[in-house]
């Protein structure tokens, strides 16, 4: 079954938590294997993830911190892909 982009962002944050099951790590691994759109935003996302880990000292943001920076990645990364759709030869 063929993932889309929208999917794999959702659920990569579960992956980079250690929060999802193989099975679903593995279809998302594979899906940002061949997306370069996924693969530009899971580095973006695990960037962010690192620097709000070192800075918090590791404690969890809270619930709406963490829901506002989910919507705002998937909104950049939408106009992103939107671009690259837009013109191939960007891609």
């Amino acid at each position: 079954m063929e993932l889309d982009c929208t999917a794999v962002l959702a659920d990569v944050w579960l992956m980079l938590d250690g929060e999802c099951d193989d099975r679903t790590r593995e279809r998302l691994r594979h899906h940002m294997d061949h997306c370069a759109p996924c693969i530009e935003a899971y580095g973006i996302e695990e960037k962010i993830k690192s620097m709000l880990s070192r800075k918090c000292g590791g404690d969890r943001a809270p619930d709406a911190l963490r829901e506002r920076l989910t919507v705002e990645i998937r909104r950049s990364v939408t106009i992103h892909t939107d671009d690259v759709s837009a013109d191939p030869g960007r891609a």
